[in-house]
């Protein structure tokens, strides 16, 4: 028999714990409790008939100039949830601390110098650029939006950028489509960097790059978080990727983050069993060293309808009959290392 699904957490459920930024110091983005439930609508009259739990309950800290990663399998609500931070997607319940200040609730023109403080970089290079647009007016139109300087300034600046970004000026008049993914890429972090924002969220920004291209970029971010102090949400599925760029890392899985750690200690303690099977899966570059394979049984469930409990009890192997009725907390096992399971 198949569990039947349940809104995944109810009025008796305790809320996630929120783990602290690392550092202690005052977070530049603080989520808490996030939730985003789609509709599902059908027939003629477009009656609610479900709802898809995209995002159940995520709460998180990033400290300046720290990075988050954020990693899962593909439609476990990673992307959803950086868009929702942007309030590019507008939350169901739950709130959203930019440098302090409550921005959930937020309308268009409250929010809008809050936008200054926060960019992001999407994952297609080819789609994410206007065709019709030259390189320089893309990454000039945040300034020209935003009403900072005039032509001129806005052009330096512009080619300033473009010059820390491993691009040449002369390249600003250029259309999109005369430029490599890598340099497509490039021009989308010059665009997000505009407005000297303190949180940039990369949704999967290497993803769709050649190997060889994605160090070249993972760098780039790197020397200019170094240099800006920026502060990153880093949205990946690559761990290879993720383990060089992040400070701490969570893991995701069917919209609830269920381990949260320092890359370290991830990668050298993981204590969730979903955790564990994503590390098995990571490919050593030794060929003396053997890693034991732990295959995941099953699909990953519909997210409109989620199991039971703990959602990922239908796929693994140590489930006990709780958590195929009790939601595990977040909970702190040691100094900075937080899971979600009834077993640790």
């Amino acid at each position: 028999m198949t569990d039947t699904a349940a809104p995944p957490t109810t009025d008796a459920e305790a809320a996630p714990t929120r783990p602290p930024a690392a550092g202690g110091n005052r977070p530049v983005l603080k989520v808490t409790d996030l939730k985003k439930h789609f509709p599902v609508k059908k027939g003629l009259l477009r009656r609610t008939v479900g709802q898809v739990y995209a995002v159940d309950g995520v709460s998180f800290e990033i400290a300046p100039g720290e990075t988050l990663g954020l990693v899962g399998e593909s439609g476990c609500g990673k992307s959803t949830v950086g868009r929702t931070v942007l309030r590019l997607i507008e939350p169901t319940s739950g709130r959203i601390e930019l440098g302090g200040e409550d921005i959930t609730d937020l309308g268009k023109t409250e929010l809008r110098p809050h936008r200054r403080e926060m960019q992001i970089i999407f994952q297609d290079p080819f789609s994410s650029l206007n065709p019709r647009m030259s390189a320089g007016d893309i990454v000039g139109e945040p300034l020209l939006v935003h009403g900072i300087a005039d032509a001129a300034e806005r052009r330096e600046q512009v080619a300033d950028l473009f010059e820390r970004v491993g691009l040449r000026a002369a390249q600003m008049s250029s259309l999109p489509h005369q430029f490599s993914g890598g340099q497509r890429q490039r021009i989308g972090i010059a665009r997000a960097l505009a407005l000297s924002p303190k949180l940039i969220i990369g949704d999967e920004p290497v993803s769709a790059l050649d190997v060889s291209i994605q160090a070249q970029v993972i760098n780039l971010l790197m020397d200019l978080q170094a240099e800006r102090g920026l502060s990153y949400l880093f949205i990946a599925h690559d761990l290879a990727v993720v383990e060089h760029i992040s400070h701490r890392i969570a893991v995701m899985y069917l919209g609830r983050i269920v381990e949260y750690a320092d890359k370290e200690t991830l990668f050298t303690n993981p204590q969730h069993p979903y955790t564990e099977a994503l590390l098995s899966a990571v490919p050593i570059p030794d060929p003396e060293v053997r890693r034991e394979k732990r295959v995941l049984q099953g699909d990953v469930p519909s997210p409109i309808n989620p199991p039971r409990g703990c959602h990922f009890h239908t796929r693994c192997p140590y489930a006990e009959a709780r958590c195929r009725s009790e939601t595990p907390a977040l909970k702190e096992l040691e100094p900075g290392h937080w899971v979600s399971c009834h077993l640790r």
